[in-house]
C-alpha cells in the first residue's frame, strides 16, 4: 500500500562503498555518457506492456490468483527475451514469496455498546478489519474500548500516548497521521522540531498504529480514518474487504492485534458522543504531550470467521551482469510491484481493478528499461538487478522478503530505484523527489536532470507520507539507498496547476478503483523522458568508482554505516 507515486511524490536515496574484500577505490565522478546519448527508451513499449497486464485477461494480478501466473509468465519471458540472465541463485527468475491469505467471511457487524445503547456497524459502509492471525476464528467479546489520541511513543520528541495504560485484551481507537503540533511562534503553522511539521513521519502511518497496538498487547486497533491525513478517501480503505496477505510466520501472527481494522469518522463521533465524549475537543486534546488516554467506557463486539491459505507468491528477478570482474558482485536494483487487487466489489459495473496506472506502468517501465540497459556500450561495471515484487498493495510483502533474504547481500547493493506509477499526461518541466537531499544519489539525478533541462522539486505533500508507501522503503529501513521518483507536476504547455489537479482527479476516482485503466488521452512522452533520467541514473552508479553515501544527517546513515564497516 502504496502510495501513490503519481501523486508525484516518494523517495529517498542512497547508495555505498566498495568491492568484494578490496579496499574502497578513490572517489570518483560517474561515468558520464551523455542522457541524450543512451539508448531511447520507448514510451510506446511502455504502453504496449500497460495494455497486456491492465487488460480483463489478467484479472487485476491478484497474488495467489490466474493473474498472477499470467503477469510472472509475461514478465518472464519478455526479460529473458533480451537475453538477461536469471536473477536467481538457483538459476530461475522467480524468488518464491511465502504468504499466508486470510478472506473474512459474509459480512460480520462490529458492535459497539455503551450501557444499554448499541451501535452497530456495517461491514464495509460504516468499518473496514480483517485479522491477520492466521486462524479461522477471532472474536473480540465486549472488549473495553481506549482512545489513545494518536497512539504515538517517541522519544526523542518526548512524547508518549500510552502514559503507561493498560491494553491488553482492550480495542485501541486511535486516530490517524501524526499529531499536528501547532508551531509555538506561529499557530497557523505547524512545529518544525516537532514529528516533521508539514511532512509525516513513521509513526503517522497505519502500519505503526498496528505495530504499537501489537506491543501493547491491544486486543484490537481501529484507526478512525479521515481523508485528508490519510490522503485517500475511504473507499480506497474499502478495496481492503477482499483476501489479505502477509508474509508467512512461524507464529501464525499470533502476536499481532486479533484485529486490524478503519472506522469512518462518522461512526467515530457518533460512538464517542454515546461514550459522553466530545470527539473535536479529544482531537484537540490529543495535540499535547500532556494528553492521557481515555477510556470510553464503551465495548467493541465482533467475530471474524476467516477462509485461510497459503500459497507462494512470486517475486521475478533478471540480472545483467556487470562488465568488471570485482565490481560485478555489486548491484543496482531497479524494482517495481505487478501486483493490484484482483477482482474485487463492484464499481460502476465494472470488478477487475485493472491497476494500470498502478502499477502496470512501473512494471513496463522497468521492463523497458531493462531491454534499454542491455544496448548501452560500454555496459555496466557493477550488475543491475531487475526485481519486479509482489503483495505491495497488502503492505510492501515482496519488497519486505526481498530485504530479509537478499539476492544480492545488501551491504552490497549501491541502492534502489522503485517506480510506482509513471507519469502518463505529457512532459514536465520538473521531477518531484521525496526525501530531496538524503543522499549523494539526488546529485546524480540532478545533473542528469539537468541535462534535459528540467529541476527536481521537494514533496509538494510531504504530509502524505508517501515516503513510506512503497517498495523502496524497506531497502531503506535496512540502510540501503533507495529513490522512488514519481513524475513531475508543471506540465509543458499546461496550466501551473494543471498537474496537481489530475493528480487529485486520479486519487478521488480512480485510485485502488477499477477505473485505473488505459485512457485514450494518455501521453507517454513524459514517462520516457522519466524512464531516461532512470536509466542515466542507475547506469552512472554502476559505472562510479565508488558509491554514493547517505548524506550527513540523514536518519538512515547510521545503519548504512554499520552494515558497511567491515568494508570501508
Amino acid at each position: 500500500m502504496r502510495k501513490f507515486m503519481i501523486l508525484g511524490i516518494m523517495m529517498t536515496a542512497a547508495i555505498f562503498t566498495a568491492a568484494c574484500g578490496t579496499s574502497t577505490p578513490p572517489a570518483a565522478e560517474p561515468v558520464d555518457i551523455a542522457v541524450a546519448a543512451l539508448p531511447a527508451v520507448d514510451g510506446n513499449a511502455v504502453l504496449g506492456h500497460v495494455k497486456v497486464l491492465s487488460s480483463d485477461e489478467y484479472e487485476g494480478r491478484a497474488p495467489g490468483t490466474r493473474g498472477e501466473e499470467l503477469s510472472v509468465a509475461y514478465m518472464v519471458d519478455q526479460l529473458k527475451g533480451f537475453g538477461l540472465k536469471p536473477g536467481n541463485s538457483d538459476g530461475t527468475f522467480i524468488q518464491k514469496v511465502p504468504l499466508a491469505g486470510s478472506a473474512v467471511q459474509g459480512s460480520p457487524v462490529l458492535s459497539f455498546r455503551k450501557g444499554g445503547r448499541r451501535q452497530d456497524l456495517k461491514w464495509k459502509d460504516d468499518y473496514v478489519a480483517w485479522t491477520k492471525r492466521l486462524i479461522e476464528s477471532v472474536s473480540l467479546d465486549n472488549s473495553e474500548m481506549v482512545f489513545v489520541g494518536y497512539g504515538v511513543q517517541a522519544p526523542e520528541f518526548s512524547w508518549d500516548d500510552y502514559k503507561g495504560v493498560d491494553l491488553k485484551g482492550k480495542t485501541m481507537v486511535v486516530l490517524i497521521g501524526d499529531p499536528p503540533v501547532p508551531d509555538p511562534a506561529d499557530p497557523t503553522a505547524l512545529d518544525p522540531k516537532t514529528f516533521g511539521g508539514r511532512a509525516m513521519t513513521y509513526y503517522g502511518r497505519w502500519s505503526y498504529k498496528y505495530e504499537m497496538g501489537a506491543k501493547m498487547g491491544a486486543a484490537a486497533v481501529l484507526i478512525v480514518h479521515e481523508t485528508e491525513p490519510a490522503a485517500y478517501p475511504f473507499s480506497v480503505v474499502q478495496s481492503k474487504v477482499t483476501e489479505q496477505f502477509d508474509l508467512l510466520s512461524p507464529d501464525k501472527n499470533m502476536g499481532r492485534a486479533a484485529v486490524e481494522g478503519w472506522i469512518t469518522l462518522d461512526q467515530a463521533k457518533t460512538m464517542f458522543a454515546a461514550a459522553g465524549q466530545d470527539f473535536a475537543a479529544l482531537k484537540k486534546a490529543a495535540l499535547a504531550r500532556a494528553f492521557k488516554p481515555v477510556l470510553l467506557g464503551t465495548t467493541a463486539s465482533v467475530t471474524f470467521k476467516n477462509k485461510l491459505r497459503t500459497i507462494d507468491s512470486t517475486n521475478v528477478v533478471a540480472l545483467l551482469d556487470g562488465s568488471d570482474p570485482v565490481l560485478k558482485g555489486e548491484c543496482v536494483i531497479y524494482s517495481a510491484h505487478w501486483d493490484h487487487f484482483g477482482i474485487g466489489p463492484e464499481i460502476n459495473g465494472d470488478k477487475i481493478y485493472h491497476g494500470a496506472i498502478d502499477n502496470a506502468s512501473g512494471v513496463g517501465g522497468v521492463i523497458e528499461l531493462a531491454r534499454a540497459l542491455t544496448k548501452v556500450n560500454p555496459p555496466p561495471k557493477r550488475s543491475i538487478l531487475f526485481l519486479l515484487v509482489t503483495a505491495e498493495e497488502q503492505g510492501l510483502l515482496g519488497s519486505t522478503y526481498y530485504a530479509e533474504n537478499p539476492i544480492f547481500p545488501l551491504a552490497k547493493t549501491a541502492g534502489v530505484i522503485n517506480i510506482d506509477a509513471l507519469n502518463v499526461h505529457g512532459r514536465t518541466k520538473d521531477l518531484v523527489v521525496v526525501g530531496l537531499g538524503n543522499s549523494e544519489l539526488d546529485d546524480v539525478l540532478q545533473k542528469a536532470a539537468a541535462e534535459q533541462g528540467r529541476v527536481l522539486k521537494p514533496d509538494p505533500k510531504p504530509e502524505n507520507g508517501s515516503f513510506f508507501r512503497s517498495d523502496h522503503f524497506p531497502f531503506v529501513k535496512q540502510g540501503v539507498p533507495a529513490i522512488n521518483p514519481g513524475g513531475g507536476v508543471d506540465y509543458v504547455g499546461r496550466p501551473a496547476d494543471w498537474g496537481i489537479k489530475i493528480m487529485e482527479d486520479f486519487i478521488k476516482n480512480d485510485y485502488h478503483k477499477p477505473s485505473d485503466k488505459i485512457r485514450p488521452d494518455w501521453n507517454m512522452a513524459g514517462a520516457a523522458e522519466d524512464l531516461q533520467l532512470y536509466l542515466a541514473v542507475g547506469y552512472r552508479v554502476a559505472n562510479a568508482a565508488r558509491m554514493p553515501e547517505w548524506k550527513a544527517g540523514s536518519e538512515f546513515k547510521a545503519r548504512r554505516d554499520e552494515s558497511t564497516a567491515g568494508r570501508k
